[in-house]
């Protein structure tokens, strides 16, 4: 599936997560719109990539709305 991610990052020792979005359109003035959000997006996104829905990589996961979406 084609996504985007969104770096949250990490607290203390915690490391960063990456987050895979569901892409909406094209980048427009370098925003993404993304399937969970009516407004909100990723700014600067970076290239998308195809994600297996079933992710097995640590600090890696799918946003739950994008993933809910996703499966219907």
């Amino acid at each position: 599936m084609l996504a985007i991610a969104e770096r949250v990052l990490g607290q203390d020792s915690r490391g960063d997560t990456l987050i895979w979005h569901k892409p909406v359109g094209r980048v427009v003035e370098e925003f993404q719109a993304i399937a969970c959000s009516a407004e909100d997006g990723i700014t600067l996104p970076p290239a998308k990539q195809n994600v297996p829905i079933s992710l097995d990589k640590p600090g890696e996961r799918w946003c739950r709305d994008c993933l809910a979406l996703l499966r219907h």
